[in-house]
């Protein structure tokens, strides 16, 4: 395995753009003039479509809730890469921007920013932070929860894409930029999960609910294919039982909880391989309905798991204790304090950290999935060799 510091520094510098813009500029106009530096890899896709929540949100939850000047609309959130905070749920770039690069594209626009066909033009992005993948109608009748916030849900995105086709397919057919598009669905499913588990719904109980959210998935993948879409990547869900809300939540003093190995807790982690166990045998179906479509599932938990797994040698010193976070808190994790409050504190070097807030990832941890989907081993075929 090669060195996850060095490697990721490199890349880094390497890519580091001089542009040094202020927080009242328009995310749109941040998104244009950053993209100016990225320099072409590959070129097989005209655009990139996505559906999620905060995983891939490159600033719809920050335009929904009227540009804020706290939380993702506030440093330390985008100090690393951007250098400003950019609506993004990490320190810097997310999975999709790595992607989207490597590909030769620009960062993918929030759907909320823009109104025409020049704005969607290289790909569009209708993840939302705190998303889930049931509506919220469905998600309380099968969990008994009354979830009232807004609905930005998978369904609620993928109608909002429907709407906005026409715009983006504006002088040519709907088929065809499809079929020119990589799409992905996901990360999804996760705040569906969290919903119950931060409130301490038994995890027997939200396991329940597993087979509604993959059914979920699957008709978005089969309507996005039914609408032309060829090539899909479909991401699994992360080992939960590394993040440090959960350790904070969860921790008990039996050993046999937790991993030997890497410290997680393992029946969350268990619960996240049942989630990415159904959503496989979901895409298998879909395959076999769609025998002329690229179904891809991305190993999103294999991915991360594989650096908590090897920390030590990567030069990660507290896998498990979030960058940013309320001080002295364990797991530097604090449910009344989250990143950017005074009470808390950033860690010297990103870098050698995993979590960046708790709950999301820094950019380092973004940065090695996204090249473990590219180059392999955790996407079959990896996505360098759909060109």
């Amino acid at each position: 395995m090669p060195n996850y510091l060095t490697l990721f520094k490199f890349k880094y510098w390497l890519q580091m753009d001089s542009s040094n813009l202020i927080l009242s500029f328009s995310i749109s106009l941040f998104i244009i003039i950053m993209n100016e530096s990225i320099v072409p890899t590959l070129g097989c896709f005209d655009r990139i479509i996505i559906f999620g929540d905060s995983i891939s949100d490159t600033g719809n939850m920050y335009l929904l809730t009227g540009k804020p000047n706290t939380g993702i609309g506030a440093l330390p959130y985008g100090e690393t890469y951007f250098h400003n905070p950019t609506g993004r749920f990490s320190d810097g770039r997310l999975i999709v921007d790595f992607v989207a690069q490597q590909f030769g594209l620009p960062f993918l626009p929030p759907s909320v920013g823009g109104k025409t066909q020049e704005y969607f033009q290289k790909g569009v992005n209708f993840a939302v932070g705190g998303a889930a993948a049931l509506n919220n109608s469905e998600f309380n009748i099968i969990s008994g929860l009354n979830i009232t916030t807004q609905d930005n849900s998978l369904w609620v995105q993928l109608q909002s894409f429907k709407n906005l086709l026409p715009t983006i397919a504006q002088g040519s057919d709907a088929a065809t930029v499809m079929s020119t598009s990589l799409v992905f669905v996901g990360e999804i499913g996760g705040n569906d999960y969290n919903r119950g588990l931060t409130t301490l719904v038994p995890l027997e109980k939200v396991q329940t609910w597993t087979p509604y959210v993959i059914s979920a998935i699957g008709s978005a993948v089969n309507d996005l294919i039914n609408l032309g879409a060829t090539t899909l990547v479909v991401p699994g869900n992360f080992p939960i039982g590394c993040a440090p809300v959960y350790l904070k939540l969860y921790q008990t003093n039996k050993s046999e909880d937790y991993d030997p190995q890497t410290g997680c807790i393992n029946r969350l982690n268990d619960f996240s391989v049942y989630h990415n166990n159904l959503l496989q045998q979901e895409l298998d179906k879909q395959r076999q309905l769609h025998q002329n479509a690229k179904i891809i599932y991305a190993d999103y938990y294999g991915a991360l798991l594989s650096v908590y797994q090897n920390a030590t040698k990567l030069g990660i010193q507290s896998p498990l204790f979030a960058c940013c976070g309320a001080q002295d808190s364990k797991y530097h994790y604090s449910f009344n304090h989250g990143c950017g409050d005074k009470q808390s504190s950033v860690c010297a070097d990103p870098l050698k950290s995993i979590s960046w807030d708790g709950v999301h990832l820094t950019e380092a941890s973004y940065h090695t999935i996204a090249d473990g989907i590219m180059d392999g081993p955790y996407t079959d075929p990896p996505l360098s060799k759909l060109c």
